[in-house]
């Protein structure tokens, strides 16, 4: 290819609907002709919505049938604004469908395959979708199936990728259509395995499946399209006096990533750095303006950055018999948390007991107390936050401590961790 290759990633809020799929094709138009690989996530909250329709075949409860077919009209409903009432993507999505009625149809089994299998379908009504709108303007693209590109361990709901098949199927199955002048479109978030059972790649992680195929393809750039300016300092619905930062080192985007920051997938970054390859986070809704981009020579003068973390959970372990908290007990638990897949954000301990700060999914938490309580006791506090703060300064610290309960903190270097919850109301002064 004489041109050089680009990737652009479109989120979920930027295919929500109708008018957003629209307004994606206008951002494409300016494309046109250029190579350019496609990765679109599931439409809106549709990834949410399909976890229902699990949970109520998982439960049992007889409605998984009655929230699917919601799902269903509103992507017919999408079409008809698009495409009136008759049109072929008609049928590709009924066939869509058939794979999680599919699922239905059988008694509910491991929770992670059946998530897999079912959530993993909003992604590939998305794309068909907008394949069919983006030909239908005149813009050829190539739908493909990730899934069969993207190979992956039996690790069910954050699979890890195969590099070395992945990167032969992306040059088998991609570079012929780049190199036929026609756009690539493929799903974010979802691989298979070697007997070709779907497996999703971590909540969020269409931006990872992006850096993915930029790595495979040796691309120009890669470009995230959010539903704001860029990187922020701070997530501007959870605060005020929040400003743009116009360029990033990878390291600080791996850090803040790590931390919480919700703008790029945790492990979006180290592909890309590994081919020195630029990321753009730029504006579905301003397409001209700069954005943010991230590369690895950067002045590192950063204003203070907050990561906002919900959903935590903090579990308080000690030994029954009063013992230390030993090298071989943290062994012990070390291998119990890998177990359970929880995600450590904070841990700290005292000569007899061990706290740690955990993403509270699922029933995680209350199986890795229950596989510890023969040997531990466990208490589990519920409901916290985690704030972290990169190129801290002390008065931004004590304001966000304001009317907080402060359960857990760290200074490391530049950067400060906060585990909080509110303080009620009724004992505030």
């Amino acid at each position: 290819m004489a041109k050089k290759l680009r990737v652009f990633k479109f989120g979920g809020a930027s295919v929500k609907n109708a008018e957003s799929i629209r307004n994606v094709a206008s951002i494409l138009q300016n494309e046109r002709g250029n190579p350019l690989l496609i990765v679109v996530s599931a439409m809106g909250k549709n990834t949410n919505a399909l976890e229902g329709v699990l949970k109520e075949h998982f439960n049992k409860t007889g409605k998984a049938t009655e929230v699917l077919e919601k799902i269903k009209q509103f992507h017919y409903q999408v079409c008809n604004e698009l495409f009136g009432e008759k049109h072929p993507v008609y049928d590709d999505l009924n066939d869509t469908f058939v794979e999680i009625e599919w699922v239905l149809d059988d008694e509910p089994e491991g929770y992670d395959y059946m998530y897999d299998q079912i959530v993993s379908v909003g992604e590939l009504l998305s794309t068909k979708i907008l394949a069919a709108y983006l030909n239908s303007q005149e813009l050829p693209t190539q739908w493909l199936d990730a899934r069969g590109i993207i190979r992956t361990d039996e690790l069910y709901r954050d699979a890890w990728v195969q590099w070395e098949e992945t990167e032969a199927n992306v040059k088998a199955q991609v570079t012929p259509h780049l190199e036929n002048g026609k756009f690539v479109l493929t799903q974010g978030f979802i691989g298979s395995t070697a007997d070709n059972n779907t497996t999703t790649l971590g909540r969020e992680g269409s931006d990872y499946t992006a850096a993915i195929f930029s790595f495979c393809l040796n691309a120009e750039s890669m470009s995230i399209w959010k539903d704001v300016e860029g990187v922020m300092t701070a997530d501007p619905r959870l605060f005020d006096q929040v400003t743009k930062i116009d360029k990033l080192s990878y390291r600080e985007a791996i850090e803040m990533t790590y931390y919480g920051a919700k703008v790029i997938h945790p492990k979006t970054i180290k592909p890309i750095q590994n081919k020195n390859i630029p990321l753009y986070v730029k504006s579905y809704a301003n397409p001209s303006a700069e954005g943010t981009m991230i590369t690895s020579d950067v002045n590192s003068n950063y204003p203070p950055m907050i990561a906002v973390e919900k959903n935590q959970a903090m579990l308080n372990i000690s030994t029954k018999d009063f013992s230390f908290v030993a090298e071989h007990h943290m062994k012990y638990l070390f291998e119990k948390i890998s177990e359970k897949r929880l995600r450590v954000n904070m841990m700290q301990n005292t000569a007899i007991s061990f706290d740690i700060c955990v993403n509270d999914i699922d029933e995680r938490v209350k199986d890795f107390a229950e596989a510890i309580k023969e040997d531990f006791e466990v208490t589990i506090e519920n409901g916290l936050e985690l704030i972290t703060i990169r190129h801290y300064q002390k008065p931004l610290v004590e304001s966000l401590k304001q009317n907080k309960i402060i359960k857990m903190e760290h200074r490391i270097r530049e950067t400060v961790q906060l585990v909080m919850k509110e303080i009620p109301m009724m004992v505030r002064k």
